[in-house]
């Protein structure tokens, strides 16, 4: 029987080593890359035979059925025996690699158990490959796998007390007596030991990572909230709406994170230009690349240059990541039920490649999941196709398609209101995947004054510039860019696509009594 899944979290520390420790991990880490490659191989190649076989063919066109149905069932046992037969099991990977990869020379370098989590690494990759769920699997080429861990605390890479053990090594790491986050990690018990390298200005450095069973450490500011909130992320925005706390928010999505793409693509255009002056015979006349087998040269500069390149990366994905932990605390200080749409964010990266690839919403979303699942929170993930908060009015029932160049709610029942927020409130009365107009009828006169006070303190983003266009506000004409454009003392709104002619009071009000008008579409 499989061992029961159990909570944990992973307590890391920088490690001191030696230079010929560091020599030493150098070509481990390598002798592991290819070791995962040669898994990796074989996996794919039992992919291949079992595809190709009539078995696989007959047992792809029995009928599926429902979940728990007996054809579901005799489907399951099929596939099972088809994979059986060809050896695509991660068991049998692990007694391949036991005997092809144990007692060759690459044994000579790393344990038993670290080649078996390596089998598993390479099997779980092809099998989602061979689910449809991601594509071929790629070798790792040199410098490509920063990780290596062991099956458990008890045998190979193992932690002692204040260092790392493995085959010989003794790592020592950093440990600060003062935090209470690295004191909870070590008292806890340590499932297994990970290493990781990181590449910092090019120049690699080591940290262990404990794996402990358990619940992460909760700092005493980080309390948990009590009631129900609805979520809306874009591609720029984020807008969150939590009635109970009577808390309504509409902010630039990573408003902080300054924007590295321009130094980034001056560097991705240098290393451009120094990869053709180093192989000219590689290009057309015209400037493209020529077709076939070509051999590639590297020149030291376009190495520097590709170091500064990535450092540039890993800098813009640290701060990304910070700031999504702390947008992820804000959420769980104001409910303990978060109610979100259930969006393809591979479609994201499909159609808006450049903005995902700078704010990773689908990773915070991830992280949110993650935490909010250490803390006792509810994260609910309803389809969009029966909610449609974007289209739906819930005072009338009314659905009206909208372009996403339409970023207010304006309905002839008169219901105002800017759209990510409108559909983060819906989103907080969804109930079993269908929206419930009678709780959002019940609760819209209290949180209408929300919404309005949301708009009123909106303020340029962190990185300078104008505000995304996906708030659907911009400031009056004659007025600098640099002043929030929603003030209080009349500060009015101009009409755009999708904009409605509205402004504010003296009290931060949104007025009503102006006459909505809509730009017409081109």
């Amino acid at each position: 029987m499989p061992k029961a899944d159990t909570a944990s979290f992973v307590c890391e520390l920088p490690l001191v080593l030696s230079p010929s420790d560091e020599r030493v991990m150098a070509v481990r880490f390598d002798i592991a890359r290819q070791a995962y490659n040669a898994c990796l191989a074989e996996t794919l190649r039992r992919l291949d035979l079992m595809r190709e076989s009539k078995e696989y063919q007959a047992t792809r066109k029995l009928p599926h059925g429902a979940k728990g149905s007996p054809a579901a069932k005799a489907r399951a046992v099929a596939f099972r025996a088809v994979n059986q037969r060809f050896g695509f099991r991660e068991y049998d990977l692990h007694a391949w690699a036991a005997e092809h990869i144990k007692h060759e020379w690459l044994g000579e370098h790393l344990d038993i158990n670290a080649v078996q989590k390596l089998a598993t690494r390479a099997f779980q990759a092809a099998q989602q490959y061979a689910f449809g769920k991601r594509g071929r699997p790629r070798f790792k080429g040199r410098s490509q796998l920063d990780s290596l861990e062991g099956r458990s605390n008890d045998a190979g890479i193992r932690w002692r007390g204040d260092h790392v053990e493995w085959w010989g090594l003794r790592l020592g790491a950093i440990i600060d007596p003062k935090d209470p986050v690295i004191a909870h990690g070590l008292q806890s018990h340590i499932k297994y030991v990970r290493l990781v390298r990181r590449k910092l200005n090019g120049t690699p450095r080591y940290y262990v990572q404990l794996v402990c069973e358990g619940v992460p450490y909760r700092k005493e500011k980080s309390t948990i909230g009590q009631g129900v909130m609805g979520l809306d992320i874009g591609l720029s925005t984020i807008a969150m709406v939590a009635p109970d706390a009577k808390v309504a928010s509409l902010e630039v999505f990573c408003g902080e994170l300054r924007s590295s793409q321009q130094a980034i693509r001056k560097l991705q255009r240098k290393t451009d230009r120094q990869r053709r002056l180093a192989n000219p015979a590689n290009y057309n006349d015209d400037g493209t690349v020529k077709k076939g087998v070509k051999t590639w040269h590297t020149s030291a500069r376009q190495r520097q240059t590709e170091v500064k390149l990535a450092d540039l990366h890993r800098q813009q994905a640290g701060y990304r990541k910070s700031l999504h932990g702390r947008i992820v605390n804000r959420l769980m200080r104001l409910g303990n039920v978060i109610k979100l749409e259930k969006v393809s964010y591979r479609s994201f990266q499909r159609n808006f490649g450049k903005s995902v690839n700078f704010r990773a919403p689908g990773m915070f979303v991830c992280e949110l999941k993650r935490k909010a699942g250490n803390a006792g929170i509810q994260v609910d993930e309803f389809p969009t196709r029966p909610t449609r908060l974007s289209q739906v009015c819930h005072n009338c029932g009314t659905v009206e398609s909208k372009p996403l160049s339409e970023r207010w709610h304006l309905c002839d029942c008169g219901i105002v209101a800017q759209r990510d927020l409108y559909s983060a409130f819906l989103a907080s009365c969804v109930e079993g995947g269908r929206l419930n107009a009678d709780q959002a009828k019940e609760l819209w006169s209290g949180v209408d004054a929300l919404l309005q006070a949301a708009l009123s303190r909106l303020e340029q983003p962190a990185s300078g510039g104008q505000m995304p266009a996906s708030f659907g506000l911009r400031a009056s004409a004659g007025r600098s860019q640099s002043r929030s454009p929603v003030e209080a003392g009349g500060n009015t709104v101009e009409a755009q696509v999708g904009v409605p002619s509205v402004g504010f009071n003296g009290k931060g009000e949104l007025e009503r009594d102006r006459p909505v008008t809509r730009t017409p579409r081109l």
